[in-house]
């Protein structure tokens, strides 16, 4: 699922350029920077495993007519583990802006994610869902 300059990256390049995936809508994209295995737990509301499962669930941050933004505020890496503290931005179908501050954590074996975790307040996402 990866072209063969993947493994070259470090894991803060594949978590960069995986987000970068997310934010242009490119859920294609962003598969080819995970394991076919990938394990993501979206931890307010469910985990998942393989990139079909994530595509998925990510279509629905994508489907708005605004842009999708992960705002990186601060990150760091050791080893193969990369930490962002991220401020994410997506519209609604109706078009409403959601801002959560989230943290994610990532793991990054062979040039691409194996375990992606996010924790946010699904508490303030409800709430500007309802507006």
């Amino acid at each position: 699922m990866t072209d063969s300059t993947a493994s070259a990256d470090s894991p803060t390049e594949v978590v960069g350029k995986f987000i970068a995936c997310i934010e242009a809508k490119d859920l294609d994209g962003a598969a080819a920077h995970v394991s076919d295995d990938v394990y993501y737990d979206n931890v307010p509301v469910g985990d998942m495993t393989g990139p079909d499962a994530m595509k998925e669930f990510l279509s629905g941050l994508t489907k708005g007519d605004g842009p999708v933004e992960f705002e990186v505020v601060r990150q760091t890496a050791t080893g193969n583990t990369v930490m962002n503290e991220r401020v994410d931005r997506f519209h609604t179908g109706s078009g409403r802006l959601i801002e959560l501050p989230v943290m994610g954590i990532f793991e990054v074996n062979d040039g691409l994610i194996t375990f992606w975790r996010d924790y946010f307040d699904n508490g303030m996402f409800m709430r500007q869902i309802k507006g």
